[in-house]
């Protein structure tokens, strides 16, 4: 089985539909897919819909979180969540309070650019996410599309990096709280690209067993940004504290090089995510 539990689709920050994903997943010979779009489930009903025979859809999401440190700046992290209810209250409101933070950054962000002659529009922004959590990469599409950056990493390597004076912090969730709320949700939850060095500041192996603690059952290990030695090292994690290791493409279509099924998750492993969840069910023949 060629198994992928990372991928995004436009109703985040992914540049297919939930439907055109699942083709493409199909397409690229996997047997089973997640979707697990920013602070959002809004895509799972049209995944249900469209999927295709043959591949199961693991209904999931990308909780954006914060780890906090006693004596250095908070820490971005994000969590991987599968099969947890939606309809969850405690989770659900979280998820909504999130997406208000998205939109109001956003916005922020864009009214600093055009106040400073970039030709971008929040309005036009909003109406080309097609209804989707807004966020910096559908900025950095507009930026490329006025022709300011020649793509969506020079956009993030420039005028929306976070050393950037156009940049506005986002008040995410404490990773600890996080973790709550997806299990008791029913949900599965696995920490994401947790040693992304590439991607800025990553927290040490005393801040993965705080995690532990407060009900993290995975670590995503085998992914894109994660360099061999990085990858040995939290295999090596996952093995010592009795977690589910996971492989993912973090496939967003154009707005990364990445293909889907770039790295896949050993089906025992997945098995383990299924027999785990209990919030909700996986969608599948």
């Amino acid at each position: 089985m060629r198994i992928d539990l990372h991928t995004h689709s436009s109703v985040s920050d992914g540049t297919e539909s939930p439907a055109d994903l699942l083709a493409s997943a199909q397409a690229a010979g996997l047997d089973a897919v997640a979707l697990t779009d920013h602070d959002t489930t809004a895509g799972w009903s049209i995944a249900e819909a469209a999927r295709p025979h043959g591949l199961t859809v693991v209904p999931g999401m990308e909780l954006s979180c914060r780890w906090f440190p006693d004596d250095q700046p908070p820490i971005s992290v994000h969590l991987l969540a599968y099969l947890f209810d939606p309809t969850h209250p405690g989770f659900s409101a979280e998820r909504a309070r999130l997406r208000d933070e998205r939109l109001e950054r956003g916005e922020r962000i864009v009214a600093a650019l055009a106040d400073d002659g970039y030709p971008v529009s929040w309005s036009r922004i909003v109406e080309r996410s097609d209804g989707g959590v807004v966020g910096r990469p559908h900025i950095a599409r507009a930026l490329v599309e006025a022709g300011v950056v020649d793509s969506v990493d020079h956009a993030f390597g420039t005028l929306l990096h976070h050393r950037s004076p156009y940049y506005v912090a986002k008040i995410d969730t404490d990773v600890r709280e996080g973790i709550q709320l997806v299990r008791a949700a029913g949900g599965v939850p696995v920490f994401a690209h947790g040693l992304a060095t590439k991607r800025g500041r990553v927290v040490g192996d005393s801040a993965v067993a705080a995690m532990v603690e407060a009900g993290l059952l995975g670590l995503e290990v085998d992914h894109p940004d994660h360099s061999a030695d990085e990858r040995a090292h939290l295999r090596g994690l996952a093995a010592d504290m009795g977690l589910i290791v996971t492989g993912s493409s973090d496939y967003h279509g154009a707005n990364k090089t990445t293909p889907i099924g770039a790295c896949t998750t050993d089906p025992d492993q997945f098995e383990a995510i299924l027999a785990a969840g209990t919030g909700s069910a996986p969608f599948r023949d």
